[in-house]
């Protein structure tokens, strides 16, 4: 098992896997998500006229305390999201390599295999056809069908359970921000954090966002995703 995965309980009975996408099936390491980062900080120096600095803080504070900076700048400016959505996400996908050996863990996997993003389906789909994963997912839940209502907040998967018939205590949760398993964890998922290398580091990032959990919440922590996978409890 993952060295940095305590023992904890087995993911045998699980037959509904959910992942995150950003930094999660891609490592954060490759960057990708630093470029929607930057474009985010442009599109709110255009909406609100701050600087640089002031709107990388005004973004932040957004993402931390709204769930994404989109669902802050639609609470407090009244922003498009899809305008929002298509400009941020123009974006360099070459960073994000062929992945077979991810592709294949997942495909292996005994049931159905779901993402559930804060981002867009297009940008779902234009990661997954980079990593070689373009059909590995039963269905894309985004930000659209969450209703732009984006996890944390328990709406967000109370509409994916719903919509796809998952018993939360036979589901698993995979996501890289301790604070979106702490509702699978309320209702019952098996949760695992994927995080960063213990060395990297961007200026982007902020220590709130590499963040490691020892909270109950999280039942699994690890830095490689295709080898927990294969290694499951």
């Amino acid at each position: 098992m993952n060295d940095l995965t305590p023992p904890s309980r087995s993911l045998s009975h699980v037959t509904d896997w959910v992942f995150d996408l950003d930094n999660t099936l891609y490592p954060r390491s490759c960057n990708l998500f630093a470029q929607i980062d930057i474009n985010i900080t442009h599109y709110v120096m255009a909406l609100t006229e701050l600087e640089f600095d002031a709107a990388r803080t005004l973004q932040k504070s957004y993402y931390r305390d709204f769930g994404t900076t989109l669902n802050g700048l639609m609470s407090q400016h009244k922003v498009d999201p899809d305008h929002f959505l298509d400009t941020v996400h123009a974006i360099d996908y070459s960073p994000v390599a062929p992945h077979p050996d991810l592709v294949e863990v997942i495909t292996a996997l005994p049931g159905r295999k779901f993402i559930l993003t804060n981002g867009d389906t297009g940008h779902a789909r234009a990661v997954l056809a980079r990593l070689g994963g373009a059909e590995l997912f039963e269905h894309v839940h985004d930000i659209r069908a969450m209703t732009f209502v984006p996890k944390p907040h328990r709406a967000a998967y109370e509409g994916f359970f719903a919509l796809h018939g998952i018993d939360p205590t036979r589901a698993v949760m995979f996501d890289d921000l301790e604070k979106n398993l702490v509702v699978p964890h309320e209702v019952g998922m098996a949760t695992v954090q994927v995080v960063a290398g213990e060395d990297f580091a961007h200026e982007q990032v902020e220590a709130w966002e590499l963040s490691r959990s020892a909270g109950a919440h999280v039942h699994h922590l690890t830095d490689d995703l295709t080898r927990f996978l294969r290694e499951r409890p």
